[in-house]
Order: C-alpha cells, then structure tokens, then sequence
C-alpha cells in the first residue's frame, strides 16, 4: 500500500502524461479503467457472497451442533 505522498506523486506524474496523450489514447486509457473497475466490483461482490455463504453455512453447522447438545442434555437429565 503506497503512502499518501507516493500517491500523490503517481497521480502527478499520471496527470502529466495524460495532459500529453492523444484524445483516441485517452479513450483506451479510460476504457481500460472502467474495465479495471467493473472487474474490482465483480470481484468484490463474489467476495462478498462467498463470505455470505460461509457464514450461513457455518451458523446453520452451528446451529444442528447447537440442537444435538441439547437433545443429548435432555437425555442425561431424563437418565
């Protein structure tokens, strides 16, 4: 992770460099993030339904331990 000065010094030096490029250049730079972009939140929300799932995966496991524990208490007591 850059500090917030090697980020500002990127986007500086970025800026110079789009300033000089061709408008069809900055077209395919745009395009490309955009992409760069659309494929962060893709990722970012399979990332989220994975943990999703784990998660409800992990509390219905839970849960059955949960009910068999307490159905084996019911037995001792009732013994």
């Amino acid at each position: 992770m850059k500090t917030e000065h090697e980020r500002e010094q990127l986007i500086k030096a970025i800026n110079v460099l789009l300033n000089q490029a061709y408008d069809s250049t900055l077209d395919e730079i745009y395009a490309l993030l955009q992409k760069i972009e659309d494929e962060e939140d893709e990722n970012d929300l399979r990332a989220y339904h994975a943990a999703k799932s784990d998660i409800e995966n992990n509390s219905l496991i839970a849960w059955d331990d949960i009910k068999k524990e307490i159905a084996n208490e019911r037995k001792k007591d009732v013994a």
